[in-house]
């Protein structure tokens, strides 16, 4: 697959089917994540893949109230403005996005895989991250489709540690948890705000010097 068209196509895909991702394309997403930069090439990460239903089926709850604290609070505002402007081209994509959230929480046990990646001395996520990324790119290439979720580090984190079996004396943290599987929906080019909008050049609020407004990719004719 060509690189561009991963970059531009690797979005989050929640809704997925539940067959099984076989354990060599899970061995090809891990290795891939595991050539990413690390701060010091320290590699002081660990990741956790999670296919066993039972163990699924304790997080899944988990999860769903993680879903439902945050609609309450982090999203609150942003969700009531949605509601008071439903047709507003803002309050459309919100309602796509929490729709797509909330079906992974409402079928978090039918997912297949699910990848937990966890740092000890990461605070900033400078060296997970990428590596985290790394995972989803390579899946896309795979077929795969992919959501990245920290939820469950922000509301349950002691829960999730202790159901994973995580040693939390040695003072590892879940860094996120990332869903796998063949997507039901189609891959596409991710609807975002123009580079122009959010890039500066020298000094903050100066024009980064050009605009881009339509994507990059396919190449424009």
């Amino acid at each position: 697959m060509d690189i561009r068209e991963a970059l531009y196509t690797t979005r989050a895909m929640r809704r997925v089917r539940p067959d099984p991702v076989p354990l060599d394309t899970q061995a090809r997403i891990l290795d891939a994540a595991i050539r990413a930069p690390s701060g010091g090439n320290s590699q002081n990460w660990r990741f956790l893949l999670l296919d066993d239903p039972s163990v699924i089926g304790r997080i899944g709850p988990l999860y769903r109230d993680s879903i439902d604290q945050l609609w309450r609070t982090v999203y609150a505002d942003r969700l009531a403005r949605a509601e008071a402007e439903p047709d507003a081209p803002d309050s459309v994509e919100l309602r796509k996005v929490q729709a797509s959230a909330q079906w992974l929480a409402d079928h978090f046990e039918e997912v297949p895989l699910y990848l937990f990646a966890f740092v000890q001395s990461d605070p900033t996520g400078g060296s997970i991250f990428p590596a985290v990324w790394s995972a989803q790119l390579a899946a896309r290439a795979e077929g795969v489709g992919s959501s990245i979720t920290s939820v469950l580090g922000f509301f349950h984190p002691v829960e999730t540690l202790d159901i994973l079996g995580v040693p939390r004396e040695d003072g590892w943290r879940m860094a996120c948890c990332v869903s796998f599987g063949y997507p039901t929906g189609r891959w596409g080019v991710a609807r975002r705000r123009p580079v122009h909008e959010v890039s500066f050049r020298n000094a903050w609020g100066t024009p980064v010097g050009f605009e881009v407004a339509e994507p990059l990719w396919p190449d424009p004719v």
